[in-house]
């Protein structure tokens, strides 16, 4: 995949826009099959981080990235600002859905 440059922030000062290609998301919801499930509870008992969830949200976290990244190619972009990743759980706990959010630029080095 084309390496483009993402940011939680606006654009830098060296960075001036080109265009602004406009809202887009990437999103992805995984559920919690039963191993996983099986593996919590015993962590649960014992206390401290649940590291089955951790492992599978941080995966969907890339996942929600990665689908952003590539609509921001697909549009022509080469950046993308103001990045925001969100979940929420639906299905009444039963999955959990995350979204991650930007807008697309085309940006250029300041000269």
């Amino acid at each position: 995949m084309t390496d483009i440059l993402l940011m939680t922030t606006p654009v830098p000062d060296e960075y001036k826009i080109v265009k602004n290609l406009g809202l887009i998301t990437g999103v992805t919801c995984r559920t919690r099959g039963m191993g996983g499930k099986f593996v919590a509870g015993f962590q649960a008992m014992a206390g401290g981080e649940v590291s089955a969830f951790t492992s599978e949200m941080e995966k969907a976290r890339y996942q929600a990235l990665d689908r952003m990244k590539e609509k921001a190619i697909e549009l022509g972009a080469n950046a993308v600002a103001g990045i925001d990743v969100e979940t929420s759980d639906v299905f009444r706990g039963g999955a959990t859905l995350v979204c991650a959010t930007g807008t697309a630029l085309v940006l250029e080095t300041r000269k």
